[in-house]
Order: structure tokens, then C-alpha cells, then sequence
């Protein structure tokens, strides 16, 4: 069972600004054929089974994918297709459009996200900062990606949490754009501790 976190960030390490916002996903160059990320972004989600997200990325997600067109947008289809799960304790209803709803995980997000990889091959969890924070810090994070956008942000929030400490990790994927952005991806390394 494999719990992925993907995450768009800057060359220097930023997934959003000191405020919160994402501008810069659209600062880095861009091409006219996009085909080549979605390709790479499709031949990924063909090894996920689920998306996990937090509040505040599902709200931005339900807000744009139940209604994005396929046909530009090849990712659609399996982010409308794939079960998805959202971790809160506040929200009530959530709705995916007019016809579906995504699963809503109270409690503890540490329990209950252990909890659904029992249940999952693979599990992608995009943005969702403080969710992922938490993953990290509870080592339930398997993989990670890093969507590299050519641009320099200067300060910022990481994608990781503060004092999470040395975390192992083993390139085996990379995909490079021809605007330069880059896709990386990693596994986490669960070495043992050294013995003293």
C-alpha cells in the first residue's frame, strides 16, 4: 500500500507564498501541447486507486474538476473517475458536482488515513499543506512527487513540515517538459535507525 503526496512547488522549494497563494503554478514558462505532462500526469494516476485531500483543496478541486472538459484536460477522467476522500472535522456535505460526493474522514487524520491504505494500492493526496504536514511527521508518506515549476519564489511555505528532521529519499522517476518544468519523483526510505 503506497501513500503518495504530490505537491506543484518552485525551483527553490515553495508550494505557496507567504500568504498562501499559488500564483506562481502559472508564473514558470509555458508551451502551446500540453500533452506531454498530461501524458506523464495520466501514465501516474493509471497506479492510484484514490485521492485523498484536505478541506481546503477539495473545495478548490470541487470548484473546477466535476465541470473541466476531458477533451483538453485529459486528467479529468480519473480525478471524476477515482474515489475520493476529503479529512475534516468541520465539513458536513461534500459534493462533487451535481451527481457524486466525496467521502468525508473525521477524527484523526492519522488514524483514519492509516486506516483507508489498508484499503488502497495507491492514494494520492495533492496540496493540502497542513494534512500533509502531519503525514510526514507520522511517517505515513511512501512517495513523493514534485511537479517543478521553473521560477524562483524567494520565501514562502514548504511543502514539508518545520523540524521534520533527515528523511531518505530514492529518485526513480523523472520527466522533463519542454518549458522546463520537471516532474521528480521519489520513495521514502525507511532505513533503520543507526545503532550506537
Amino acid at each position: 500500500m503506497s501513500l503518495i503526496v504530490e505537491q506543484i512547488v518552485t525551483a527553490d522549494g515553495y508550494a505557496a507564498d507567504e500568504h498562501g497563494g499559488i500564483g506562481f503554478f502559472e508564473a514558470g514558462p509555458d508551451d502551446e501541447d500540453h500533452t506531454g505532462v498530461d501524458a506523464d500526469q495520466v501514465a501516474f494516476l493509471h497506479h492510484v486507486d484514490a485521492i485523498l485531500l484536505g478541506a481546503n483543496t477539495y473545495r478548490m478541486f470541487a470548484d473546477y474538476w466535476p465541470s473541466a472538459d476531458p477533451q483538453a484536460e485529459p486528467v479529468t477522467e480519473p480525478i471524476n473517475r477515482l474515489p475520493k476522500f476529503v479529512v475534516s472535522n468541520t465539513l458536513t456535505t461534500a459534493p462533487w458536482g451535481e451527481e457524486h460526493s466525496v467521502q468525508i474522514l473525521a477524527g484523526n487524520p492519522i488514524d483514519t488515513v492509516a486506516a483507508l491504505k489498508a484499503h488502497f494500492h495507491g492514494i494520492v493526496v495533492w496540496g493540502s499543506l497542513q494534512l500533509t504536514d502531519a503525514l510526514f511527521r507520522a511517517g505515513l508518506v511512501d512517495r513523493l512527487r514534485l511537479r517543478v515549476v521553473p521560477t524562483l519564489l524567494g520565501s514562502g511555505r514548504s511543502y514539508t513540515p518545520d523540524g521534520l528532521g533527515l528523511l531518505g529519499l530514492e529518485l526513480d522517476h523523472v520527466f522533463q517538459h519542454p518549458s522546463g518544468h520537471l516532474t521528480l519523483e521519489y520513495a521514502v526510505r525507511r532505513d533503520p535507525p543507526p545503532i550506537e
